[in-house]
């Protein structure tokens, strides 16, 4: 199955699973007067913007290059993931609000066997999503599958914290409700910050990481009539690369020789890893500085 359909299937059944989940938690929720557990259902509130968003993004992402977007629309993906963390940050915000105001007017919630059997369930449908989630943003290198597989595993430890301060309700402890839904908020905001640094760095163009710049710098320098490497960069092209190469050969070649190493170049990086294209630019190395 192609990338396109396999996250855009990350996203409908992340929609699907949320949507079962929040109506299941804030009904509870708010019935019980439970806030870790509307806090809860707020965050798959949330979770279902950022699978819509997943879906669009991906859509816009995958449409094939034009004339005014001659390297295709990649950087939609980081655009909509950047959305995404907007969203669990506006979250992360609300439900820290609302879980301060229960813990300092010391609000009590009424215990229900409905909130131990949601939570547990929202657990078993978070673990499922989130190991198909991860498999496809590893498959295919996508931050908008890896946000969501993110929001799934935070998702598992927030409901296991949701159940913990369900369960000192029982036995009338109920600060802990007010604390755990504290602490979610911290978690949620905490991902989307890690979230929004990764489209922020694509979407300002930042190179690659030196220990793949040393690499593509080991490949170019094996080629022979290369005598060195003058500058190595990239420009992210959603989750690939097109990389700019500067190289030295010597002054007393030819056009068509230097051209046939420029060729042998971009022959070998356009085989690395998330490489969409490769510009390579000759200097005589006698006389460049």
């Amino acid at each position: 199955m192609k990338k396109d359909k396999q996250i855009g299937q990350v996203a409908i059944f992340g929609m699907l699973g949320n949507i079962i989940l929040l109506s299941s938690k804030l009904t509870i929720g708010f019935i019980s007067g439970s806030h870790a557990m509307i806090a809860d259902g707020m965050n798959s509130a949330g979770d279902v913007f950022a699978s819509a968003m997943t879906f669009i993004g991906n859509r816009i992402s995958n449409q094939p290059g034009d004339s005014n977007h001659p390297y295709g629309h990649g950087k939609a993906e980081y655009i909509f993931s950047m959305i995404i963390s907007f969203s669990l940050l506006l979250v992360a915000f609300t439900i820290f609000r609302s879980s301060f105001d229960a813990l300092i007017n010391g609000s009590k919630f009424t215990y229900s066997i409905w909130l131990v059997i949601i939570a547990i369930m929202t657990i078993i449908i978070k673990f499922f999503l989130y190991i198909h989630a991860k498999r496809i943003s590893i498959l295919h290198n996508s931050l908008l599958a890896q946000a969501n597989a993110i929001d799934h595993r935070n998702d598992i430890f927030v409901t296991s914290m949701t159940l913990l301060s369900i369960l000192t309700g029982y036995y009338d402890i109920y600060l802990v409700d007010g604390i755990v839904g504290m602490i979610l908020a911290f978690i949620i905001a905490y991902s989307g910050i890690g979230i929004f640094s990764n489209a922020y760095s694509v979407l300002m163009d930042t190179t690659v990481p030196q220990n793949i710049h040393d690499a593509f710098a080991a490949l170019v320098q094996d080629i022979a009539g290369v005598d060195h490497i003058d500058a190595i960069t990239a420009k992210p092209l959603g989750a690939n690369f097109l990389l700019l190469v500067k190289v030295s050969v010597d002054a007393n070649l030819t056009v068509f020789e230097s051209h046939n190493i420029c060729d042998k170049i971009k022959e070998t990086l356009m085989k690395s890893q998330n490489v969409d294209d490769v510009i390579v630019h000759v200097n005589p190395a006698q006389f460049h500085r």
